[in-house]
């Protein structure tokens, strides 16, 4: 297969290279570096079966040859930078979506949408199935990055019944792992970072809002599948075992070794104060997928890369 990423720079679209160059496809990765990072890719610089294209995708996508699939990863997706990029974030959403479902169009491709968890707002139902509709403030800070990926999923279903174009759409719930930005606000390169620097762990209200974590890797896996199935609409990928922020952030002071405890600062606006995903279609349509890294073991793998980092950042400050 020759594919092409949206997004190959960032963090998830990065791993998505790997996985398919290691399956013997062909990758052409696309992204414009507002979120992603040359750092991310920059092991596959001279692998024969990878190129990369520098561009926003909310322009016209031209790429010479046949495609046989476009897997739209392009988005700022986490709330410092889509608070950031707020209109940027709106036109990936609306502008690229439409851009890359034209492109697969036009190639007789695959199209497969990345959207997210944060279609189903502050969700009333839990926990979170395919056909709940969701409670989302669409005037709310994070409205921005909520409504563009609703409205990309409309758009990616008005190209399969107005032009009969072949959709896979995912959900993505939180996802953690290597390649996460240090500086992104997410939850566990905030929270890893601090206690790495021993640092007292920053959490938001009392701490008893929840999340569910999914490792890369369990996350790639079940793209894949998805990508390769049948179903056109959205399927949720993520880690159903929930636990709150609280308890999220002492196993990270214990893993770490961090002394310097934990420190409340009121929560952000539309702060979300449950997320977890049933995965159950997933399960039945994707040949039993379901996570396989355990929260330990994948938060070893991630302080142990979060440290490298650290450490190769403090040792540049000191020669400057």
């Amino acid at each position: 297969m020759r594919i092409l990423i949206t997004g190959g720079a960032g963090f998830i679209g990065s791993h998505l290279c790997d996985y398919f160059l290691a399956r013997g496809e062909e990758v052409i990765a696309m992204d414009n570096f507002i979120t992603g990072s040359p750092d991310n890719i920059a092991h596959l610089k001279d692998h024969p079966r990878f190129r990369f294209v520098r561009q926003d995708v909310t322009e016209t996508i031209h790429v010479d040859g046949y495609i046989d699939a476009v897997m739209h990863f392009a988005s700022p997706a986490s709330p410092v930078s889509y608070m950031a990029y707020p209109i940027q974030t709106l036109k990936v959403g609306a502008l690229g979506t439409h851009k890359a479902c034209g492109l697969a169009r036009a190639k007789g491709a695959r199209f497969f949408l990345a959207s997210t968890s944060e279609v189903y707002g502050e969700p009333l139902v839990h926990p979170q199935r395919e056909d709940y509709w969701g409670n989302v403030n669409p005037v709310g800070p994070r409205g921005v990055y909520d409504e563009a990926k609703r409205y990309a999923e409309a758009m990616t279903l008005a190209y399969h019944r107005a032009h009969n174009l072949d959709v896979r759409i995912v959900r993505i719930f939180n996802t953690y792992g290597p390649r996460n930005a240090l500086d992104d606000g997410r939850v566990v390169p905030n929270l890893i970072g601090q206690a790495i620097r021993g640092e007292p762990l920053t959490v938001h209200g009392d701490g008893s809002q929840t999340r569910s974590f999914c490792y890369v890797s369990d996350l790639v896996e079940g793209i894949a599948r998805l990508l390769a199935s049948n179903e056109t609409m959205p399927t949720n990928i993520g880690n159903p075992n929930e636990l709150s922020i609280l308890t999220f952030a002492e196993k990270i002071n214990q893993l770490t070794g961090n002394q310097s405890g934990i420190v409340f600062r009121p929560r952000p606006v539309d702060d979300p104060s449950r997320r977890c995903p049933d995965i159950s279609k997933a399960q039945r349509l994707l040949n039993n997928w379901e996570p396989k890294i355990s929260l330990d073991e994948g938060l070893t793998k991630t302080i142990e890369y979060f440290s490298a980092k650290i450490s190769r950042q403090s040792a540049v400050g000191s020669r400057q």
